[in-house]
C-alpha cells in the first residue's frame, strides 16, 4: 500500500479505529472503555494484523500503557488518564528501550531525581512506537543508580506532552513496520510531577516485567495473524498457478511444504492459547515463562510462513504488487521486539 511504500502514518485508519472503540478494548467500562477480556482483544489484534501489522502496533503499545495504569495506578491516575485513552483522545506509548538496554531492561541509563514534588528526568529512549503521535508515555527510569541489584532502583512515570525538557527526536527508517513510526524520546531536565509516578519508587522493574508478558502475547497475536494471512495467500495462489501441466498445489513437494508450515502455525497457536489461559489465571513467574515461549514459537512460525509463502509465489512473491514481501519484512521485527 501507499502507506507502506512511503512510510506514511495512517491517520485516517487510526481515526476509524477510534470511532470503533478499539483504543478502549480492554479499559474497564467504569473508565469509559469496552471492558472486554484479553482473549477478545487478542482476536481483534490478530485480525487487524492480517490486514496490516502497523495499525495493530498503534493500539498495541497504547493498551500496554493503559494496562500499566489499570494495574498499578492510583484511582486518581485511572480517572485522569483512562477515559481519555479509551476514546483515543490520548494515545499512549511505552518507553523502555535505550541504546544500551533492550532485553536487558535493568541496564537503562535514563535517570529520575526527586526535587521537591517533581522528578527531573534525563536520558534518551529509542525505537518507541507512537513516539511522534502519542500524547503520553509510561517511561522507565532509574531513581536509585546505586541499587544492588540494579533492577531495584527503577521506577515508572507517566510523562505527558507537552512537558518542558521532553521532546521527540528522529524517526527510525526501518526494514518493516513502515507507517508505524518508532522514534527517539529525549529527556533533558524534564520535570514530571511526583503524582505521575506509577506504583512505588523502586517498583519499576516489576511493572516492566508484568507488562512485557502482555506485550509478548500481543506480539504473538500479530505474528499469528500475519502467518495465517500468508498461508491463505500461498494456498490460493498454488491452486491457481499451473506448472508442468497441473496446479502447483498438486505437486507433492509443495504439499509437504504447506503441510509443515500449517502444522507449525497450528502448534504455535495452541501454545499461545495456553499462555493466555495461564496469564489470565495468575500473573506469575510461570506465566512469564509461557508468554516468552509463546512469543518465541509464534514469531518463528510466522517468519517461516511468510518466507515460504514468498517461495510458493516465486518471482511474483518478490513483487511489491503482492502483499507478501511486506509481510515478510514486518514479521522479521516480531522476532526482535518485546524480547529477542
Amino acid at each position: 500500500s501507499r502507506y507502506d511504500r512511503e512510510d506514511i502514518y495512517p491517520a485516517e485508519l487510526v481515526e476509524t479505529m477510534r470511532e470503533m472503540g478499539l483504543f478502549g478494548i480492554t479499559i474497564p467500562e467504569q473508565y469509559g472503555g469496552l471492558g472486554l477480556d484479553y482473549t477478545t482483544f487478542a482476536m481483534n489484534f490478530e485480525e487487524l494484523s492480517k490486514g496490516w501489522m502497523s495499525v495493530s502496533g498503534v493500539i498495541g503499545t497504547h493498551h500496554l500503557m493503559a494496562y500499566i495504569i489499570a494495574s498499578f495506578g492510583t484511582e486518581e491516575q485511572k480517572k485522569r488518564f483512562l477515559p481519555r485513552m479509551a476514546t483515543g483522545e490520548l494515545k499512549g506509548g511505552l518507553a523502555l528501550t535505550e541504546s544500551e538496554a533492550g532485553s536487558d531492561v535493568q541496564n537503562i541509563q535514563t535517570s529520575a531525581v526527586l526535587d521537591g514534588d517533581e522528578y527531573v528526568l534525563n536520558g534518551r529512549k529509542m525505537f518507541i512506537t507512537n513516539g511522534q503521535h502519542g500524547h503520553a508515555f509510561a517511561v522507565l527510569a532509574k531513581t536509585d543508580k546505586g541499587a544492588d541489584p540494579p533492577h531495584r532502583g527503577m521506577s515508572c512515570f507517566i510523562v505527558e506532552r507537552p512537558t518542558p525538557g521532553f521532546s521527540v527526536g528522529r524517526d527510525e527508517s526501518l526494514l518493516g513496520l513502515r507507517g508505524s513510526p518508532t522514534s527517539e524520546l529525549i529527556f533533558d531536565n524534564a520535570r514530571v510531577p511526583a503524582e505521575n509516578r506509577l506504583g512505588e519508587e523502586g517498583e519499576g522493574f516489576r511493572v516492566a516485567m508484568v507488562t512485557l508478558d502482555e506485550a509478548r502475547l500481543n506480539c504473538s497475536a500479530m505474528a499469528l495473524g500475519v502467518a495465517g494471512a500468508a498461508l491463505e495467500l500461498a494456498v490460493d495462489y498454488a491452486k491457481q498457478r499451473e506448472q508442468f501441466g497441473k496446479p502447483i498445489i498438486e505437486h507433492q513437494g509443495l504439499q509437504f511444504l504447506l503441510a509443515e508450515v500449517t502444522a507449525e502455525v497450528a502448534a504455535a497457536r495452541a501454545l499461545w492459547e495456553k499462555a493466555i489461559a495461564i496469564i489470565e489465571r495468575e500473573k506469575s513467574r510461570e506465566a512469564s515463562v509461557w508468554a516468552a515461549l509463546a512469543k518465541l514459537v509464534s514469531t518463528d512460525a510466522a517468519m517461516r510462513a511468510t518466507t515460504e509463502a514468498v517461495q510458493v509465489f516465486g518471482a511474483a512473491g518478490l513483487s511489491r504488487a503482492q502483499p507478501l514481501e511486506r509481510m515478510m519484512r514486518d514479521v522479521k521485527a516480531f522476532q526482535i521486539f518485546d524480547g529477542t
